[in-house]
């Protein structure tokens, strides 16, 4: 029996109160003290474009796929990740505008001449705000449904940023935005070649960037200079740095709701959001024999459920246009294998330019003892993320810098669909390790089955008191 009206009408009362206060608002922080204009340098932008849309692509009706490029990165279960904040910000009027890096290229409805009746590569995101409004523009390169036109435009005004009640005033050090509601503009439906009409919702929008202090006093006495790098003996080579973020699927994994762990950097590895970078490479290089014998420091462990894996002591050869990443390999906290092949690469790319012997985004591949490395989750031959290898033959070549994800703790790094936060952009949540989108960016999961575990709590509570006034 179900009860009575008024003890119904509390639940639904009790269940509103709850999803009022779990149900997150755009949120602006600003960190440090007020002044006037200023330099953004740093940062990240976390946008899932359209969940709904990320679905119908890789659904069985598209039956396509998503690229990221530019090092562009995934965080949570349908957000791409862009870096490399660049821009100005203003703390008096909380006028902000900054531009990012990365892109994502959408196929799908694949033709039998091998190519894509849906096909749209959405690159370098800028966001502007004045007031309570904003804009996110974006460069657009798409095929018009039907026709299959295909139509470029840089600076695209994609989507409406409603920023209500969000005061952009005061930031010193970073500026910090979550969950701003986005709807497509006029010019985005068009650029978004028909597939939604202007005003429809787009998934919300976060950043984090880092705001450069005021110019100040001028500095006091110069450190002494270094001494300066000098050029290593003729075919040896220090400095070096090889980037790789071993596979996309997998860091979803660790990060996903089966692992539920993380990934730690030490020994001086760096994170690049959808790389790994193994710095402090030494070795040798034959530029006539096209051949390359390099060690590299650094470490990464990968951390959750049933899983500790930690790679170290990287290793890089190539001869003959084939290359071998290996690692030592250590499984459950025991003792290491040694000098473990991981992949095989393409190192026909190997050129120099610039100072540099480079490859960039090299195609890799697992080895039979990657397979075995990674307890069978992968096969032997399976596509693995690229590598891409610099090496500098000069004392004044530098190495390609890595995605700039700032130094500012976002609040956006927090898994939409755990509340579960990132620690400094290294942890970051997703719903599997094999879907390349979700249904939804929103956190209706957790609030969800929190209120419901209230209702059902509150119901109890109601029939207990039912029973002891008919018993009394």
């Amino acid at each position: 029996m179900p009860p009575p009206r008024p003890a119904r009408a509390s639940v639904v009362a009790l269940l509103a109160a709850v999803l009022a206060g779990l149900v997150p608002g755009p949120v602006a922080r600003a960190d440090g003290d007020s002044g006037s204009a200023r330099t953004v340098s740093g940062g990240r932008l976390d946008w899932g474009v359209k969940s709904s849309f990320q679905s119908y692509v890789t659904g069985p009706i598209a039956q396509g796929r998503w690229d990221l490029q530019g090092g562009a990165a995934t965080i949570g279960g349908s957000r791409f990740r862009f870096h490399s904040a660049k821009g100005s910000y203003d703390a008096g009027s909380g006028a902000f505008e900054a531009g990012f890096s990365g892109g994502v290229h959408f196929t799908g409805h694949k033709k039998s001449d091998g190519s894509y009746e849906l096909d749209l590569t959405l690159s370098r995101p800028a966001v502007r705000i004045s007031g309570t409004g904003g804009t996110l523009y974006a460069d657009m390169v798409g095929k018009a449904k039907g026709t299959g036109a295909v139509t470029r435009a840089s600076r695209v005004p994609l989507a409406a940023l409603d920023l209500k009640g969000v005061n952009m005033r005061g930031a010193g050090t970073a500026v910090t935005l979550t969950d701003v509601p986005a709807t497509l503009t006029a010019e985005g439906a068009e650029a978004f070649a028909g597939y939604y009409a202007a005003g429809t919702a787009l998934d919300p929008v976060a950043l984090s960037a880092d705001v450069l202090a005021a110019a100040g006093p001028s500095p006091g006495p110069r450190a002494p200079e270094q001494p300066e790098k000098k050029d290593a003996p003729k075919g040896e080579f220090t400095g070096a740095a090889v980037d790789w973020g071993v596979r996309r699927t997998f860091r979803e994994y660790v990060t996903g709701p089966v692992a539920q762990g993380s990934w730690k950097l030490s020994d001086g590895a760096q994170d690049g959001g959808a790389l790994f970078r193994f710095p402090a490479g030494r070795g040798t290089y034959d530029a006539a024999g096209h051949t390359l014998d390099a060690a590299f420091t650094g470490t990464v462990r990968f951390t959750g459920n049933h899983l500790d894996l930690a790679l170290s002591g990287v290793k890089v050869r190539a001869k003959d246009g084939r290359g071998t990443l290996s690692a030592d390999v250590t499984s459950g906290g025991g003792e290491p294998h040694r000098s473990v092949p991981l992949i095989t690469f393409d190192a026909s790319a190997l050129k120099e330019k610039d100072g540099l012997a480079a490859a960039a985004e090299a195609p890799a591949e697992l080895t039979a003892e990657g397979a075995e490395a990674f307890a069978g989750m992968y096969r032997k031959g399976e596509t693995m993320d690229p590598v891409s290898l610099a090496v500098p033959l000069s004392s004044e070549a530098k190495l390609p810098p890595l995605p700039d994800l700032g130094k500012a703790s976002a609040p956006a790094e927090a898994d939409p669909t755990t509340g579960q936060k990132a620690d400094s952009g290294r942890k970051v949540a997703a719903k599997s390790a094999t879907a390349a989108s979700s249904d939804s960016s929103f956190p209706v999961l957790p609030v969800v089955a929190g209120a419901v575990g209230v209702v059902v709590a509150a119901a109890a509570l109601v029939a207990l008191r039912r029973r002891r006034a008919a018993a009394g």
